[in-house]
């Protein structure tokens, strides 16, 4: 790719694409085969414009271009550095798995307003690469709102009275914490540092006292509610009212991990890991992550819905991120990178099984999928390597970041975050391996005529691929964890 365009070319490119596409699909709305080529198109084109720029920063470059200049020194930019880049590489390839789910799914379901769902879809992914490659504060902030926005209607798709209520909750919060919260720690980091760009290394170090930074990095953390930090989580939990391939958009593709990103990110380039060390500001955000890690995890251990469940597994394993952050390491900061991408993996399987149970039967409570798993096997067999990925089992991906973290906290002095962690994954097997276990081993309920009747049927091919593909991700990703921390190692090491 970078012998066809250069790499500031690839950029522009890559964040451009998607909004093209958002263009491009209501051409098409009378022609839904047409439609949906644009969809997975506009997909690949944004996947193959993203790995060209792969290259180019494992090499040490960080290709850069400026769109307009708002006032001296603050400019609407991109810039493409490695955590950046791995983000934007997640993002933009389970979105062409999410796409081929999609169209499964919402013709499955004969589900209404299909191409303002596509559009939405496709100015979210262009948001979200608008995030990794931001530059500058200013430039992630007007994508952000953008993410929310374009995700709005996404979340209130069904235009019932709960998808309203949904949609209420998730604007409420997210606009509401970015506005009080958020825009106010990017002002304050303007006024102390006198730049917003995102610097190897922070640049606050002798801007303020340790008070000062602790209360900033709140606002941060709290102002950035996309990353679901409890108290600021109710969003995602309520927004699962939304069809399935919406909720796999929220919890694995673009809206949580733009948040847990967008927190990494400030960490590592606003503050810089050796001034949140020396100060002990980030000290309080280590104790919050993990009461949240298990706070969550219990939570989601007595939801009955399936994907209730699986929100509050999301709020439980995000946390894992900001933990990582929390403690102010590379040694942490690696941790949180590599969970950003196996998390990602492990949980849009879980979803695209939960969306493939509702397809096939209809089926959202947990207590009916009883005896299921010999109806639907290669679906419950994803849910197994998904559930185990999010565990942390060997030889699942999963099993890096919780290991990586764990050393981090260990090698930092938390012990008792090794603790949390371990307790955590107790609590993953108890509330991910009950569903393996009652869809296996358990028989069907009395009066389950459905069942009853034997044979495989599975969602169709739509839906089953997509899983099944991700699943084995899941796999693959365990053996590739020394590709995933190289360009990791660009972003800690500053190069």
């Amino acid at each position: 790719m970078t012998r066809i365009f250069s790499s500031e070319q690839l950029v522009l490119l890559a964040v451009l694409v998607p909004f093209a596409g958002a263009l491009i699909i209501p051409l098409c709305h009378k022609l839904p085969n047409l439609r949906e080529t644009v969809t997975l198109v506009t997909a690949v084109a944004l996947c193959i414009a993203v790995v060209g720029l792969l290259a180019p920063v494992l090499h040490g470059g960080r290709p850069e271009v400026q769109i307009i200049q708002v006032v001296p020194g603050l400019e609407l930019a991109f810039k493409v550095e490695p955590l950046g880049m791995l983000f934007a590489l997640v993002a933009s390839s389970l979105w062409i798995v999410n796409s081929i789910y999609s169209i499964g799914y919402m013709r499955a379901g004969n589900e209404p307003r299909q191409t303002s769902y596509y559009v939405c879809f496709a100015i979210a992914l262009g948001s979200t690469i608008g995030i990794a490659f931001a530059k500058n504060l200013f430039t992630l902030f007007l994508f952000y709102e953008a993410l929310t926005l374009s995700t709005y209607p996404l979340v209130t798709h069904k235009h019932n009275a709960e998808a309203i209520r949904a949609g209420r909750i998730y604007l409420l919060l997210l606009l509401g914490t970015s506005l009080i919260l958020f825009l106010p720690a990017i002002i304050v980091t303007w006024v102390l540092a006198g730049t917003l760009d995102f610097t190897p290394g922070g640049i606050l170090a002798g801007k303020a006292d340790t008070i000062v930074i602790a209360v900033l990095l709140a606002l941060f953390v709290f102002g950035i509610g996309k990353a679901a930090v409890m108290p600021v989580h109710f969003w995602l939990p309520a927004a699962m009212v939304a069809p399935t391939p919406v909720s796999a958009l929220l919890h694995a593709v673009a809206v949580v991990k733009a948040g847990v990103f967008s927190i990494a990110k400030i960490v590592l380039y606003i503050f810089g890991l050796d001034l949140l060390t020396a100060t002990g500001a980030s000290t309080w955000l280590i104790y919050v992550a993990s009461a949240c890690i298990l706070l969550a995890s219990l939570i989601a251990l007595s939801k009955v819905n399936l994907k209730a469940r699986l929100a509050y597994s999301t709020v439980s394993q995000l946390a894992y991120i900001v933990l990582g952050a929390g403690l102010a390491t590379t040694a942490g900061l690696n941790g949180s990178a590599v969970q950003i991408v196996m998390h990602a993996t492990g949980k849009i399987t879980l979803f695209f099984c939960a969306g493939a149970i509702y397809v096939a039967t209809h089926r959202t409570e947990v207590k009916e999928l009883d005896g299921l798993g010999r109806v639907m096997p290669v679906t419950f067999f994803a849910f197994l390597l998904g559930s185990l990925s999010i565990i942390g089992i060997p030889p699942l991906g999963g099993t890096w970041s919780k290991w990586l973290l764990a050393l981090a906290a260990a090698d930092a002095g938390h012990l008792i975050v090794v603790g949390v962690l371990m307790i955590s994954s107790l609590l993953n097997i108890a509330y991910l391996l009950s569903i393996v276990g009652r869809a296996f081993f358990l028989p069907p309920r009395k009066g389950d005529n459905e069942l009853a009747k034997g044979g495989i049927r599975e969602a169709p091919l739509a839906c089953v691929v997509p899983l099944s593909v991700t699943a084995i991700a899941c796999v693959v990703l365990f053996f590739e964890i020394n590709n995933i921390e190289a360009l990791i190692a660009g972003a800690l090491t500053g190069r």
